[in-house]
């Protein structure tokens, strides 16, 4: 799918419709020390198998890509969830 590198959108922080700068969302490292993690890590220790049931056969062929949208006036940042699509390549 092909999508602009700005969209003219509603911005809830401006209460108007202004140019937003279109971008993939990308997850940030994890942290190895949050408590979520160390908890996990402690339901893995030891015997006793998996701590979540292992997938063996996948049922979706995409992944669900999450749009990140700035807005040119105020910077404010806003995410559009949820298009399920095999490639998006932004353009002019």
């Amino acid at each position: 799918m092909r999508m602009v590198k700005q969209s003219r959108t509603h911005c809830s922080k401006c209460n108007k419709h202004t140019i937003h700068a279109v971008s993939l969302y990308k997850k940030g490292k994890e942290r190895k020390s949050s408590l979520g993690a160390r908890r996990h890590a402690e339901d893995k220790k030891g015997y006793g198998g998996k701590k979540f049931p292992e997938l063996k056969k996948t049922a979706k062929t995409t992944k669900k890509m999450t749009l990140k949208l700035k807005c040119k006036v105020c910077g404010y940042q806003l995410m559009k969830p949820g298009l399920r699509i095999r490639k998006l390549e932004i353009v002019e």
